[in-house]
């Protein structure tokens, strides 16, 4: 490989380096760009399909983006941003896909209803209040309710074969919902950044990153086959490594990085293959977290089309582990502690016993008490249709706050140098499904010099960046069925 400085560096081959890299192709083809991937294939930690729920998230079933106040009231406004920011991926994709430099969109996207599905007359009140304050928003137009069993067992008959008829249950269904192959797409991705002049290291591992004196970052390399280094540098280094970002920032020495933890969280799903039961629900149904449980832990059941072959998935189980990547270390917490960030993670165990509480009870969970949890989904389910699967790692973001002394942090965060020439992303859902304007936020804070001469580029390949669409129905609707169209989806 050339000691001449890299333009680009990416750090890990999963879709957020994916993304970015495809962007950045576009708007400056003539910059050079080098992905360093630590394990033998690109999208295996968080983008491969079996560690992450691919539900496409775009706040149409997921009800922790939409929590009932203590007055009782419902505020849409947060699922209403969630979905726009999923309306950007779908219109890059779709550019890249009616470019042709995204194969056929079934490989890696495919529609998939999106259901919300309660128990009880407390749940059942919150569902309708819920639904009343999105059905008439104008990206969940079309949103169904019912609390009629015979309703909701045509929509998904697992639901409410053999249920009590004396349990109150109700459900919300959107046909337009998607099923997102992450795994599928991110190689594509990195394929054609390939084919266009990007280079990919697999097997080499990022060991240290240093601030040169003329400004560049001198990476310290290792091929794991053999354990040879090398020595690159680069004028622009993204650290997308999911849970290994945290430790590369750490070594960076960029003091944005500061006060920063991690707080990992393992998990696992139930999976079946069986084509009776897979034929018999075509959709992806979300419930209500239990008390204490963190958002990425809401329990769903789930169709999966991966590799073309569709699945039944339910979880996710949450648990602990201190390794930061399902391939990673057990030091990875202990390592990743620094006089700077103990305190915050310090107010962080102290203020979430009940998500503490959460993970432990989670953990020692028989295989019963996993099966029970998805009778109350599935009454008909038997174990020994269902087998046990390792999800990926999730790295929830802990940081300092000037009240509390440090909080935990559910979503994603880019932390950036102050002048932009390294950055890296922390934390978890919905990331993948927001990868689009994640990296266009980072684009315009990474490169503000450059970023008006970009501008004209990235609307071309996402048309209504930089605007909102839910306050435009008719906009709304024309992008909504144009990203359709291309995608091959149902509107």
């Amino acid at each position: 490989m050339s000691n001449s400085p890299i333009d680009v560096v990416l750090i890990g081959g999963g879709i957020m380096s994916a993304t970015l890299g495809a962007m950045i192709q576009r708007v400056q083809p003539d910059w050079s760009i080098r992905i360093y991937e630590r394990l033998g294939e690109v999208a295996q930690e968080s983008s491969n399909p079996w560690n992450n729920a691919g539900t496409g998230h775009a706040a149409l079933c997921e009800l922790n983006y939409m929590p009932e106040a203590s007055d009782g009231t419902v505020d849409p406004a947060k699922a209403i941003s969630i979905n726009e920011q999923f309306q950007l991926s779908r219109q890059f994709w779709s550019s890249l896909v009616a470019a042709g430099d995204l194969p056929e969109p079934n490989t890696f996207i495919n529609s998939t209803p999106h259901m919300t599905f309660v128990r009880g007359r407390d749940n059942v009140r919150y569902l309708r209040k819920r639904y009343e304050a999105l059905k008439d928003e104008p990206l969940f137009a079309g949103m169904e309710y019912s609390e009629d069993p015979a309703v909701i067992g045509e929509w998904t008959p697992l639901l409410t074969k053999r249920r009590n008829s004396k349990q109150r249950i109700a459900a919300t269904r959107q046909t337009s919902g998607t099923d997102v192959d992450f795994g599928a797409l991110t190689r594509a991705l990195i394929d054609n950044l390939v084919e266009n002049g990007a280079t990919l290291a697999l097997n080499h591992s990022v060991r240290s990153i240093k601030r040169t004196k003329d400004g560049l970052w001198r990476l310290k390399v290792r091929h794991e086959v053999g354990h040879t280094t090398h020595v690159a540098t680069a004028r622009f280094v993204f650290v997308g490594a999911g849970g290994g970002a945290l430790h590369l920032l750490q070594k960076s020495g960029i003091p944005d990085i500061d006060g920063f933890g991690g707080f990992p969280i393992s998990g696992q799903f139930l999976r079946t293959t069986d084509p009776k039961l897979v034929a018999q629900h075509q959709a992806k149904v979300y419930g209500k977290a239990a008390v204490g449980a963190p958002p990425m832990s809401v329990p769903h059941l789930d169709t999966r089309v991966v590799d073309g072959q569709a699945s039944l998935l339910f979880g996710p189980y949450a648990g602990f582990s201190p390794k930061f990547l399902k391939t990673g270390s057990w030091f990875d917490l202990p390592g990743s502690i620094r006089p700077k960030n103990i305190g915050p993670m310090l107010a962080v165990a102290r203020d979430n016993f009940d998500l503490i509480k959460y993970l432990v009870g989670e953990l020692l969970a028989n295989r019963d008490k996993k099966l029970r949890a998805l009778q109350e989904f599935m009454p008909t389910a038997k174990s020994e249709d269902w087998e046990l699967i390792t999800a990926g790692q999730r790295v929830q973001v802990m940081k300092k706050d000037a009240k509390k002394g440090g909080v935990l942090q559910f979503g994603t965060e880019v932390v950036a140098a102050e002048d932009g020439s390294i950055a890296g992303l922390l934390g978890a859902s919905p990331g993948a499904s927001t990868a689009v304007p994640i990296m266009v936020d980072l684009l315009k804070r990474c490169f503000p010099d450059r970023f008006s001469g970009w501008l004209p580029t990235l609307k071309e390949l996402i048309p209504t960046v930089g605007t909102t669409l839910n306050d435009r129905p008719e906009e709304a609707e024309r992008v909504l069925a144009a990203t359709a169209e291309t995608l091959h989806l149902q509107h």
